[in-house]
C-alpha cells in the first residue's frame, strides 16, 4: 500500500493546484437595468455576441428593454440597425427615450433576406448595434445555422446582436450567448442562458 500523505501537507508544500474562483471583468455594454445588470455574470450584455429575445408577441416590453441601450449607443454617435422591424418606430417615442435618431437605420428586407441582411450589417464592423426580426426557418437546423451564422458575425463585427423570436423556439438549442424569454401578464423578463454563469432564478419586471 502506497504512502498516506495528509491533505493539508500536500496543499502546505505546493504539491496540489487549489483552484481559485476568478471573477469576470464588468461588461462594457450594460443593459441600463441595474437589478438586471446585477443578475448577469457578465453584468451586462455580452459583448460581440448575440442575444435572442423569446416572445410570446409582440409589444411586451421587448423595444423598452432595449431603449436605454440603443440612446446610449447613438448618442455615443455609433449605429443602430434594424433589420425587418414588424413595425416601424414611433420618432417621438425613441427622442423622448434619449435615441438619436440620426444614427438609427432602418433596413426593409424581405423575409426571406432578413437574415442575411442582418449577418452583413453586424460583420461591417461599424454599427454599434443590430437588432433583427428574422421569420422562421423550416425546421430547427436551418434556425441553428442561422443563428449561428449570426453570432459568427456579432464577434466578428464586435456588435451587439439582438433577435427577436417567438417564444417557442425556447425549447430548442441556441448559439447566443444570452438567451431571455418575455411572458406573462404582466410580462416577466426570465434569463434562460447567459454565457458565463447559471441563469438567475429571479424573474425581471420589465414595467418596475
Amino acid at each position: 500500500m502506497g504512502q498516506v500523505v495528509a491533505l493539508d501537507a500536500l496543499l502546505n508544500e505546493h504539491r496540489v493546484w487549489r483552484g481559485q474562483p476568478v471573477a469576470l471583468p464588468r461588461a462594457r455594454q450594460p443593459t441600463g437595468h441595474a437589478a438586471l445588470d446585477d443578475a448577469l455574470p457578465e453584468g451586462g450584455w455580452p459583448e460581440a455576441a448575440l442575444t435572442e429575445l423569446l416572445l410570446r408577441a409582440d409589444g411586451l416590453g421587448e423595444l423598452r428593454l432595449l431603449l436605454p441601450t440603443l440612446a446610449r449607443l447613438t448618442q455615443a454617435g455609433q449605429p443602430v440597425v434594424l433589420v425587418a422591424p414588424p413595425y416601424l418606430p414611433f420618432p417621438a417615442g425613441w427622442r423622448q427615450a434619449g435615441v438619436e435618431l440620426a444614427h438609427l437605420h432602418i433596413v426593409d428586407a424581405a423575409p426571406r433576406e432578413a437574415s442575411w441582411a442582418a449577418e452583413q450589417c453586424l460583420r461591417a464592423g461599424c454599427a454599434g448595434a443590430v437588432l433583427a426580426w428574422p421569420p422562421a426557418s423550416k425546421g430547427t437546423q436551418a434556425d441553428d445555422r442561422a443563428l449561428r451564422r449570426l453570432q459568427v458575425a456579432a464577434d466578428s463585427g464586435r456588435a451587439l446582436g439582438f433577435v427577436f423570436r417567438d417564444l417557442r423556439a425556447a425549447a430548442n438549442p441556441s448559439p447566443a450567448a444570452l438567451r431571455l424569454s418575455i411572458d406573462g401578464a404582466p410580462p416577466k423578463l426570465r434569463v434562460i442562458k447567459c454565457r458565463g454563469g447559471m441563469p438567475p432564478a429571479r424573474n425581471f419586471d420589465l414595467h418596475g
